[in-house]
């Protein structure tokens, strides 16, 4: 009878005690929500912010980009050395990627014609668009861009989930490389046997290549800085 009895008190207490830890779990877990919704919504503004202040920037680097720009066709109406210095400077911001160009060339659409999704992983990888940058680079295009970001020498090509990071933006396919140079090197250079293309087509990723004749590529918008780099002086080399 004793222990009949100390049963009934013990299945009370458990019960009780049952009744309180789930009463506090979802007092715990009402109360993450609460502060996870809050949370999202003090980022998204903060991401807001960030954003617009990010435009700001841009577009006050673009006035001075543009009175830099007047100094120095001004400057270069002057002596022929000036102008010499002048076309050295364009040559050297085409190369680089901060101007705006045109010129023959090819646009090349690699498509996963939406099959990444319902397969669940990508069937275009970041090293995909690498080897054709590569490719066209060593067919000598002279600018190159992928969905309208520009490849500089501080691009990055890389995995980012479902997406491919270039430039810090997240892109999906279908991706659309525009490259400036000889049309026919550089669609040669990507249609060679067991090229990139022919491997992707075997994937069943689609890829159209047309030449065009007079193409554009926009100047990479971001801000290239240099801090730890330097010229190398001519006494100073060994």
């Amino acid at each position: 009878m004793k222990n009949f009895k100390f049963q009934i008190a013990m299945a009370i207490v458990c019960i009780v005690l049952g009744v309180m830890i789930s009463v506090q779990f979802k007092t715990v877990r009402s109360g993450i929500g609460t502060v996870s919704e809050y949370r999202a919504r003090q980022l998204s503004s903060e991401l807001k912010k960030v954003r617009e202040e990010r435009d700001a920037l841009l577009n006050q680097k673009s006035e001075y980009e543009k009175k830099i720009r007047e100094y120095e066709n001004t400057a270069s109406q002057g002596s022929n050395s000036a102008k010499m210095l002048k076309a050295e400077l364009d040559n050297a911001r085409i190369l680089a990627g901060l101007e705006d160009v045109e010129g023959p060339g090819v646009t090349v659409i690699v498509d996963d014609l939406s099959l990444s999704e319902s397969l669940g992983y990508l069937l275009i990888s970041y090293t995909d668009l690498l080897e054709i940058v590569n490719d066209l680079n060593a067919a000598g295009a002279e600018a190159i861009s992928i969905n309208g970001q520009r490849f500089t020498a501080r691009t990055e090509i890389r995995e980012a989930g479902n997406y491919i990071n270039i430039n810090t933006e997240k892109l999906s396919a279908p991706f659309v490389v525009k490259a400036i140079g000889n049309p026919d090197t550089l669609q040669g250079a990507l249609l060679i046997r067991i090229g990139i293309v022919e491997r992707l087509q075997k994937k069943n990723v689609q890829v159209t290549i047309k030449q065009e004749q007079n193409l554009k590529i926009i100047k990479y918008n971001g801000i290239l800085q240099r801090q730890y780099s330097k010229v190398i002086n001519e006494g100073e080399k060994q």
